[in-house]
């Protein structure tokens, strides 16, 4: 009977590892984010992506970006499942909390 119920406790290991492993991107992934300000209800990042450069997966609360230039990516959220970002200059998208692993597929930087 033990034996089952450890099997069980490493299943939901291995399932938790994902999700516990999605922090703060400015915290897992200083080189593409940089916290310009922040207090109890606000936080400002600085975001920046060079061509073809990939993240970490991270987590972010609900989230309001502006982008300062073109974005073509893609986004891997947690279950695995893929996302094609086509995103313009001076555009908002205002999204819910996520988890995901963000990729600048383009030849051009972005921010």
């Amino acid at each position: 009977m033990r034996l089952p119920l450890a099997l069980y406790g490493v299943a939901l290991s291995v399932c938790l590892v994902p999700f516990l492993a999605a922090q703060d991107a400015a915290k897992v992934d200083a080189k593409h984010y940089t916290v310009i300000s922040e207090n109890d209800q606000v936080r400002i990042l600085k975001v920046h992506y060079g061509p073809h450069e990939k993240s970490v997966m991270h987590h972010h609360p609900d989230t309001v970006a502006v982008f300062l230039t073109d974005a073509n990516g893609r986004s891997v959220i947690r279950t695995g499942r893929r996302k094609t970002l086509w995103l313009r200059r001076a555009t908002r998208n205002i999204a819910s909390p996520k988890t995901h692993l963000p990729e600048n597929t383009s030849d051009k930087g972005w921010m």
